[in-house]
C-alpha cells in the first residue's frame, strides 16, 4: 500500500507538471482581485513597473528558462542576493565615515 502511496504522489506531481491535471479550462477561473490582494499580503510581495530595455529582458527570460524557473521569480531571487550586501556595503561605508568624523574630533579636542 506504501509503494501504491508514493506512485501515486509521484504521478499526481507529473500530472500536475505536463499539464495533463489542472489544464482543464472548465477547471480554471480567473482569481479576483481580493484573492491576488491576499497572497500578496501573505507572501509580503508588492507589485512594481519597472522599464528595462527589450534585450535586456530577452536575455533575462533566456537566463530563467535556462534554470527552469518564471524570469519574476528570477529577479527576485537576484534582488534578495544583491540588496544584503548593498546594504553591508552601506553600512561599512557609513562605520567608516563615522570613525573617521571621530578621530578628527579627537584631534580637534586635543589641539585645542
Amino acid at each position: 500500500m506504501e509503494k501504491e502511496m508514493a506512485k501515486t504522489i509521484k504521478d499526481t506531481t507529473e500530472a500536475w507538471d505536463d499539464r495533463t491535471l489542472g489544464a482543464q479550462e472548465e477547471y480554471a477561473a480567473v482569481a479576483d482581485v481580493s484573492h491576488e490582494a491576499s497572497l500578496d499580503d501573505a507572501l509580503g510581495l508588492q507589485s512594481i513597473a519597472i522599464r528595462l530595455p527589450k534585450e535586456l529582458i530577452k536575455q533575462y527570460k533566456l537566463i530563467a528558462h535556462f534554470h527552469g524557473v518564471g524570469y519574476q521569480p528570477l529577479m527576485r531571487d537576484v534582488l534578495g542576493r544583491f540588496v544584503p550586501g548593498a546594504l553591508k556595503e552601506i553600512l561599512q561605508a557609513e562605520a567608516e565615515k563615522a570613525e573617521r568624523a571621530a578621530k578628527a574630533e579627537a584631534s580637534e579636542k586635543k589641539a585645542a
